[in-house]
């Protein structure tokens, strides 16, 4: 199946993995454990009900809004996501670029297969560099020296990578960055031509950001498992945290809390944002749903945070949920790497175009003209 016939986000899911390596289609796919919160991410939605109002003026519907200090022309980014040079040979800069023409902001990870150099110099739309507080203090220094050279707009601190998670299906599929041919593994690989031609056209996985500093993968493939236990640092603490924001003294996210108690943490130091986050269901199984999170989490510190759902986030009407429920934005991830894996930078296009059409669609069916419209009264929980 072609992208012209991607109707909505999960229709990128089988032409991603139809032209994927087994090992690189599951490692966008799969969760930690027995997979229960990444499935519960999305099905969380259904606990919720969009309230309509009728006869209202719906000609024009607007859904610009202004997260971390940047305008954006609809309520959601995209999240940032490791390694993207496994999905597609075009890596990063493709997924920049589609987010710039959409007038959204992009966020690039630590862990990237692009220098956040290249990405500046690649697009002018609005960027987030997402960091780890590494062993390495003084390379995490260096990333916020960086990223003001260069004109990013907000820092976005992970917290809940101390150690991988329980990645099973990628543990059977053998999946090691970067990718290597096996006897187990090589009819995958030759049941994707188009993938495998343009890896053997261009083998270039490093980890862009940090290769400089640290041995990212110089010595050759090792498990996803083993380079993220080797490299963060398990003695992180909310002091570091406050340090880093310190540091980069601008729009500051903290990404990967869930409970009112550490948002409260947050706010206390110096954070702007928090991603309601559980890693898209790849850290800690069993962790809640975002959407879930977002009452609570409002009602302890009000005004104080900007909250972005990021996690299980599917349709239009999902984004509007979180929004009714008190969240200023949302992210995502999956999605967009399977319109990638599937067709590049015309398949992302593709994904935020849909998304932004069922948006519009929605927020006027609702009896909506703006995303700042919604509250509370436009969501109904169900018992």
């Amino acid at each position: 199946m072609g992208i012209d016939r991607c109707w909505n986000l999960m229709d990128f899911r089988a032409p991603a993995k139809a032209r994927l390596p087994k090992p690189l289609f599951h490692y966008i796919d799969g969760g930690a454990d027995d997979e229960w919160s990444l499935r519960n991410n999305t099905t969380a939605f259904e606990k919720y009900q969009l309230m309509p109002s009728y006869l209202r003026d719906i000609s024009k519907v607007d859904l610009r809004t202004k997260v971390l200090g940047v305008e954006m022309a609809m309520p959601f980014f995209l999240s940032p996501t490791g390694m993207t040079r496994l999905f597609h040979h075009e890596k990063e800069l493709a997924v920049a670029r589609a987010a710039a023409d959409a007038g959204i902001l992009y966020s690039l990870s630590t862990v990237g297969t692009t220098s956040l150099e290249d990405v500046a110099r690649a697009t002018t739309g609005p960027k987030m560099f997402q960091i780890y507080i590494l062993k390495d203090r003084e390379l995490t220094r260096e990333f916020v020296t960086r990223c003001k050279a260069v004109g990013y707009d907000a820092l976005c601190l992970t917290v809940d990578t101390m150690l991988a998670g329980n990645r099973e299906r990628d543990q059977r599929t053998g999946m090691t960055m970067p990718p290597r041919f096996t006897l187990g593994s090589l009819m995958s690989f030759a049941m994707s031509p188009h993938w495998t031609w343009n890896f053997l056209r261009s083998p270039d996985f490093a980890l862009a950001n940090v290769v400089h500093r640290v041995d990212a993968l110089g010595g050759g493939s090792m498990g996803l498992v083993d380079y993220v236990n080797s490299q963060f640092d398990r003695s992180v603490t909310w002091d570091d945290a406050a340090w880093l924001a310190r540091e980069w003294g601008g729009p500051f996210v903290i990404k990967g809390l869930q409970s009112p108690a550490d948002a409260k943490r947050a706010v206390e130091i110096g954070a702007s944002a928090i991603m309601i986050s559980n890693h898209g269901g790849r850290q800690l199984d069993s962790a809640p749903a975002p959407v879930d999170c977002i009452r609570p989490i409002r009602d302890a510190v009000g005004d104080q945070l900007e909250l972005i759902v990021d996690g299980g986030v599917r349709r239009g009407t999902h984004v509007l949920k979180a929004l009714a429920l008190g969240a200023n934005a949302c992210s995502f991830g999956r999605p967009y790497l399977y319109g990638l894996a599937a067709g590049g930078k015309a398949g992302v296009d593709r994904v935020l175009m849909l998304m932004r059409a069922e948006l519009e669609r929605s927020l006027a069916l609702m009896g909506k003209t703006s995303v700042g419209d919604l509250g509370p009264d436009d969501v109904i929980s169900k018992s």
